[in-house]
C-alpha cells in the first residue's frame, strides 16, 4: 500500500499555538527570499558541463556521507552502496539495487536532519508524493530517473528554480579553476564562486603534502624551495582566486591554536617537511602560524577568512585507506577557543579590515567562549550550527546559547556547508523555520516585539550572510 509523503506546513514549529502562530507569520516573510550559499562543496563541474544527473543513486546517495555513514553504522558495507574506492576494491555498480538497499533502510533516518532534508528534497524539488521504502523504491527510482532526463532538472535549471543567488564551491590552492572559467565563458548568469582552501599545503602532516607543494609550484611557475617562496605562492594564488570572483578562504584545522613563528623558525620547519622529517609538534606549530598568516593576508586582500576547527579527520582508518577522506569518518573533539585564538585576535581582531568567521563542532564552547569572543572583537563573527549540529535541535541550542551574549548580528546567518546540491533548499528552509520559531518564542515572552522579530528574521535568512561575505 502506498504511504503518502506529506510535509506539514507547521513542521518544526512549537506545539504551543501562540508561538506557532507567530513563527508561521515570521516564516512567511522569509521563506521565498533568495538562497545565499557562501560555503559548500558542490562540484563546479555540475554547472560548467550542465549535463543530466546520471541517476537517483548517483545524485542523492553516493556523494552524500550524511546518508551512507548512517547505513554503514547499521552494518551495510560501503562497497554495496557503490562508494568508490581508492585501493581498487570492486564496488556495486547496479544503481537500482543500491537504491533498493537505501529505500529499505530509509526508516533509519527518522528524526535526523538527513531524513528531514531528504523528505523535503523528494517532495518539493522532485514532486514525489509517496514515502520512500522498500515497496516504493523502484517506483520512485523510475520517477526520479525520468525527471532527471528532462531539461527542467539540468543543474543550471535547478540552480535557477531553487532561487539560488550565490553558490560558493571549495577549491584547493593549486586548482586551475578551469570549471569556473568555463562557466564564465558560457555566458550563463548563475553566480558560482570559488573559495580558497589551502589545507593541503598548510598542513604539513598531510600525507600528500610534498606532492601538493609540487603542484602548487607548478601552477605558480617556480619551485617552492623555501618558506618565503611558499608565502609568495599562497599570496599569488589568493590574488588569482580573487580575480576569479572568490570572496573567501576556508581552513579546516584540528585545533584553533594560533601562534606566530619567526621567519627563521618557519623556514626550519618548512625545510624539515620538504625532507619528510617533520613531526606532529612541528607540524601543529606551523599550522598555528599559518592561521595567523591567513589572517594577515585577509586583511591585505579583503578575502573573508573562515575557520573550521574541531574535527578529528578520518577516525576510521580502515575506511580511510580503502575509500579516502570525506567518507563520514570525521568525529568532533573537545575544542578550546579563548586561549587558542588570543594571539590572532590580539594582533588582528580589532582591525575592521578582517572578517573572521569561526565555526565549531564543540557545542560546549558556544556560551562559554565563542559568544563572548564574537560579542567583543569587531573582526570575529560566529558561523552557524555546523555539520553534526546543522539540525533542528542543534540550531535551537545555538540560538539559545549565543544570542544573549553575542546577539543576532554577530552571527553570519545560515551557511549550509553541503556537497549534496539538491538538498540546499531543504537546509535553508529548515534554518528559516527554526529561526522563525526561536524568534516567535521571544515575541511570545515579550522579550522582543513582532516588528523587531520580522527585522531579525530577514537578517538571519538573507542579509547577514550577504554582509559577512561582502556580497
Amino acid at each position: 500500500m502506498n504511504e503518502p509523503l506529506i510535509l506539514d506546513e507547521n513542521r518544526f514549529f512549537d506545539s504551543d499555538p501562540a508561538i506557532r502562530r507567530i513563527a508561521r507569520d515570521l516564516y512567511q516573510g522569509v521563506k521565498d527570499l533568495p538562497i545565499v550559499s557562501p560555503h559548500g562543496h558542490v562540484d563546479p563541474k555540475l554547472f560548467s558541463q550542465n549535463r543530466p544527473f546520471p541517476d537517483p543513486a548517483e545524485l542523492i546517495l553516493i556523494p552524500d556521507h550524511y546518508i551512507f555513514r548512517m547505513l554503514y553504522s547499521q552494518g551495510i558495507k560501503l562497497e554495496s552502496l557503490g562508494i568508490p574506492t581508492i585501493d581498487g576494491t570492486p564496488v556495486a555498480t547496479d544503481h537500482r539495487r543500491i537504491w533498493q538497499i537505501f529505500a529499505e533502510n530509509y526508516y533509519l533516518f527518522a528524526g535526523t536532519p538527513t531524513g528531514v532534508w531528504l523528505n523535503h528534497e523528494l517532495s518539493v524539488i522532485f514532486g514525489i508524493g509517496e514515502k520512500l521504502n522498500g515497496d516504493s523504491a523502484m517506483r520512485i527510482y523510475d520517477m526520479l530517473s525520468e525527471k532527471l532526463l528532462s531539461p527542467e532538472f539540468l543543474p543550471r535549471a535547478l540552480f535557477e528554480r531553487m532561487n539560488i543567488e550565490v553558490l560558493t564551491t571549495t577549491d584547493g590552492a593549486a586548482d586551475t579553476l578551469a570549471e569556473h572559467q568555463a562557466m564564465r565563458d558560457s555566458g550563463w548568469k548563475g553566480r558560482v564562486l570559488p573559495a580558497f582552501r589551502p589545507d593541503a599545503v598548510t598542513n604539513l602532516a598531510n600525507p600528500g603534502w610534498q606532492k601538493a607543494i609540487e603542484e602548487l609550484g607548478a601552477i605558480c611557475g617556480f619551485e617552492i624551495d623555501s618558506y618565503a617562496r611558499f608565502i609568495t605562492a599562497l599570496e599569488q594564488r589568493r590574488a588569482f582566486f580573487k580575480q576569479m570572483g572568490a570572496l573567501s578562504t576556508d581552513q579546516g584545522v584540528e585545533s584553533p591554536w594560533t601562534q606566530e613563528l619567526s621567519p627563521v623558525e618557519a623556514e626550519k620547519i618548512f625545510q624539515l617537511a620538504r625532507k619528510g622529517q617533520v613531526g606532529k609538534p612541528e607540524a601543529d606549530r606551523f599550522t598555528a602560524h599559518m592561521i595567523m598568516e591567513m589572517a594577515r593576508m585577509s586583511i591585505e586582500d579583503g578575502l573573508v577568512m573562515q575557520l573550521h576547527p574541531g574535527a578529528l579527520r578520518n577516525h576510521n582508518q580502515a575506511i580511510y585507506h580503502r575509500f579516502g577522506p570525506d567518507k563520514g569518518c570525521d568525529i568532533p573533539i573537545q575544542t578550546e577557543y579563548t586561549r587558542n585564538l588570543q594571539p590572532l585576535l590580539n594582533k588582528y581582531g580589532n582591525d575592521p579590515r578582517l572578517s573572521l568567521v569561526v565555526f565549531t563542532l564543540d557545542e560546549t564552547s558556544y556560551a562559554r567562549e565563542l559568544a563572548p569572543l564574537a560579542g567583543h572583537y569587531p573582526a570575529m563573527k560566529l558561523g552557524p550550527s555546523w555539520w553534526f549540529h546543522d539540525s533542528i535541535e542543534g540550531m535551537t541550542r545555538f540560538r539559545q546559547q549565543v544570542t544573549e551574549t553575542a546577539g543576532f548580528y554577530n552571527t553570519t546567518g545560515f551557511v549550509d556547508d553541503t556537497r549534496a546540491f539538491p538538498s540546499i533548499p531543504a537546509r535553508h528552509d529548515l534554518a528559516r523555520r527554526i529561526d522563525a520559531n526561536f524568534l516567535a518564542g521571544l515575541v511570545a515572552r515579550h522579550i522582543i516585539d513582532l516588528s523587531d522579530a520580522r527585522r531579525v528574521s530577514r537578517a538571519l535568512a538573507y542579509e547577514l550572510v550577504k554582509q559577512t561575505y561582502k556580497l
